[in-house]
């Protein structure tokens, strides 16, 4: 195993990712630490050096990868977000550019891929988001019928809540979240139009206690299956960890039985020379 493959393997075992979280725990301390005005008067210097130092060790962690993976560390997007995210803070932030340097902070997301849980979780997000853009789809379509029906039924009594489609629209999207629908919108709309109940009561069922949950569902859905193949990939990987040492040991058996054999045919007796 070449120098390059042990610090490969080095930098992606379990203890070193450890540490990595740890860095990224403590740099996020002191980016806080940081916006203390005493604290950043008194020991900014120190501060900053700390910050220094686990920019270092990222910058460190990701060359180790790159040299170990070369080309592949770009084909997984985890590893492409840690490459932008620590390459952000080495853009120059002194003059017009020094806003950039609060940017900085972004490091902090590189939890999302070194934390396994969180990776499952973000990965989950990302896999329900077709799902999920069908069903905002069907949200958007119950609003627009709602928006027009509120705006025709009760826009000329409520200008300022059912005016227009887009103020229809935001009103509506406040009666789904159940804030202050009632005795903020649908009461006072109801002691000009009793019968308004049947149309917000149906459209709070709909699409608070209906659509909305098939949000959670696909998500958790998309979470469970994200799961399920981050488990299939840990699995992986450790089969062709094991194949990878059980080839290690079988060229050891190899390379100790040609030894054998040779220390045999040496320590073999010589047959002796016949004489005429």
């Amino acid at each position: 195993m070449s120098v390059i493959e042990k610090l490969g393997t080095f930098v992606e075992s379990r203890g070193v990712q450890k540490f990595i979280i740890w860095v990224i725990v403590l740099n996020a301390a002191v980016l806080g630490l940081e916006t203390s005005r005493y604290l950043s008067e008194n020991f900014g210097e120190l501060l900053t050096i700390l910050d220094h130092i686990a920019l270092v060790i990222f910058i460190g962690e990701l060359l180790a990868k790159i040299l170990y993976r070369r080309l592949r560390f770009f084909t997984d997007a985890w590893n492409v977000f840690d490459f932008i995210v620590v390459g952000i803070a080495l853009v120059p932030s002194a003059g017009p550019l020094s806003v950039l340097r609060a940017l900085r902070v972004i490091r902090l997301l590189r939890l999302l891929s070194v934390v396994p849980t969180m990776r499952v979780v973000v990965g989950g997000l990302f896999r329900a988001l077709p799902g999920m853009a069908s069903i905002a789809s069907l949200i958007l379509l119950i609003f627009y019928v709602g928006a027009v029906l509120t705006t025709k039924l009760y826009g000329a009594d409520f200008p300022d809540w059912f005016g227009t489609i887009g103020a229809s629209m935001y009103s509506l999207f406040q009666i789904m979240t159940l804030e202050s629908w009632s005795m903020g919108i649908v009461r006072p709309v109801m002691e000009v139009h009793p019968s308004a109940w049947v149309f917000f009561v149906p459209f709070i069922m709909v699409t608070t206690f209906a659509v909305l949950n098939l949000f959670v569902g696909t998500v958790v859905s998309a979470m469970q299956t994200e799961g399920n193949a981050e488990q299939e990939k840990n699995a992986e990987n450790e089969r062709l960890a094991m194949l990878a040492e059980l080839k290690t040991l079988s060229g050891e058996l190899a390379r100790m039985n040609n030894e054998m054999a040779e220390m045999r045919r040496e320590l073999a007796p010589q047959p002796e020379a016949r004489t005429g």
